[in-house]
Order: structure tokens, then C-alpha cells, then sequence
């Protein structure tokens, strides 16, 4: 099996971070590297994602098999897993599949619920470039932009290209991601009976009001918190909140 490639930050019990979907490491490396003062931090690239390998095969089963042979690989014990969005779902899988492996889990602005498919245009947009590699950065956030018109999602979308001997390419998996994208939005039946902290976006509509009861039935010593001021990307849109919960949840000043 193929290792997933992370970042790994820091010293002492290991946190892994695991991104949302079409997303990567990168995304979290500011608060990675807050957080290795207190813990060894593994910002990961899931399958398909990043700088990890490449797979026709996407699902949560396979990418809580790639964790346990990257925890395995680096013999981590004890791990404590923070996940967003689809990393989220992912984190909430491997604690149901590994609930001996995991001390605490902290999910941001995602439930266990099924979720209906809202990708579409940017996963256009998306294999566009994988089929007609843009010849500039420039090039290719025009040719997005008439597929997702926000800049901030483009921007944050465009951190996938990168510069080849033959121009740009995407380090994401286009083809496989949009076949795949309704195994992302299927509702989980994980269980976790550990420490668990769930975040919502105040202006973010993940996590509902009545998603609580199916997070505590699923998780009984779930925590939901909302974070102020803050969408989906809420992480990036008050990192000070986000972190501020996160420390108080892991007992860190």
C-alpha cells in the first residue's frame, strides 16, 4: 500500500489533521505549526489529495485504511484527530474503526448525516483544467471563474495547481473526485464513545440545530460548539475562535 505524504511538525502526542475535500495540507499549516509547540502535529494528504498517490478506488473505508497504515508506519499510538469537512466524516470512521487507537476527536462543521451534492460546477470547472492544462495562473482562474464565481473559493481552489516541465496540472485526482463525490456526501453510522468535539459555523448550514440528537446518540460525549462569525471555512474565517475551542478542548494554554 501506498504511504499517504504529510507534513509532521512539532513534538510530542500526535495530532492528525485531515483536510476537507479538494483541499490539502497546506490549508492547515498556520495552525500546524501553532500547534506543534504542544503536540506532534500530521497535516496529511488524503488519497486523491495533494501530494498523496493517486486511486481509482475513494471511499472512507479506503481512506481509514490509509491512516492505519500511516499510523502504523510512523507507530503512532494514542492519536487525537481533527478533521473538516470530508476529513471530518474521515475522522469520524477511523474512530469508529480504531476507537483503541483514538484519545479524542474533534470534527469541524460536519455531521454524520448525509449531505445532497453541491460540487457540480466547481468539479466542472475542476476537470476543465485537467483536460485543457491552463497555461498561466491567471488563465486558469479566468477559465474557473466562469464555473465558481466567488474569488475566495477560487483562490482556495487554485492552490491545487502546480508547475509541471509541460505547464500546470492539478494535484488533485479531477476525474476520480467527480465520479466519486456522492461517496463524500453519504451519511456515516459511525459510532465513537471517546472525548469528541464537534465545531459549526455560525453562518454555515452543516450542522443544524436538529442534527444534535444524531451527533449525541452517535457520539455520547460530544461537545457542540459554534464558532462566531464564521461560514463552512471556519478555520480560515476565525482561526482565533477555532483555535481558542480547540485548546480548551485539549486541555492546552
Amino acid at each position: 500500500m501506498s504511504l499517504l505524504h504529510s507534513q509532521i511538525l512539532g513534538t510530542g502526542k500526535p495530532l492528525l489533521v485531515l483536510h476537507g475535500f479538494l483541499g490539502m495540507s497546506d490549508n492547515w499549516r498556520t495552525m500546524g505549526k501553532q500547534w506543534a509547540a504542544h503536540f506532534e502535529v500530521h497535516l496529511i494528504d488524503l488519497r486523491n489529495h495533494g501530494r498523496s498517490f493517486h486511486s481509482d478506488a475513494f471511499s472512507y473505508a479506503d481512506m481509514a485504511a490509509d491512516l492505519t497504515a500511516y499510523s502504523d508506519h510512523h507507530q503512532l499510538q494514542q492519536v487525537i484527530v481533527l478533521g473538516h469537512s470530508m476529513g471530518g466524516k474521515l475522522a469520524m470512521h477511523y474512530a469508529t474503526t480504531m476507537p483503541e487507537q483514538v484519545e479524542k476527536l474533534i470534527v469541524a462543521d460536519i455531521a454524520p448525516k448525509s449531505y445532497p451534492p453541491h460540487h457540480d460546477h466547481i468539479l466542472e470547472g475542476l476537470m476543465d483544467l485537467h483536460t485543457h492544462p491552463p497555461e498561466s495562473r491567471g488563465d486558469a482562474d479566468q477559465r474557473l471563474s466562469q464555473f465558481v464565481t466567488d474569488q475566495g473559493t477560487r483562490l482556495f481552489l487554485l492552490k491545487n495547481l502546480y508547475r509541471t516541465p509541460d505547464g500546470f496540472a492539478l494535484r488533485i485526482n479531477a476525474p476520480v473526485l467527480q465520479g466519486q463525490v456522492g461517496q463524500v456526501m453519504m451519511a456515516s453510522d459511525a459510532n465513537y464513545p471517546g472525548p469528541t468535539l464537534f465545531l459549526a459555523g455560525e453562518k454555515s448550514d452543516y450542522i443544524l440545530p436538529q442534527d444534535h440528537a444524531q451527533i449525541a446518540s452517535q457520539f455520547p460525549q460530544a461537545i457542540v460548539k459554534t464558532i462566531p462569525k464564521a461560514g463552512h471555512w471556519l478555520h480560515a474565517e476565525n482561526p482565533v475562535a477555532f483555535t481558542a475551542e480547540v485548546a480548551d478542548f485539549l486541555g492546552i494554554g
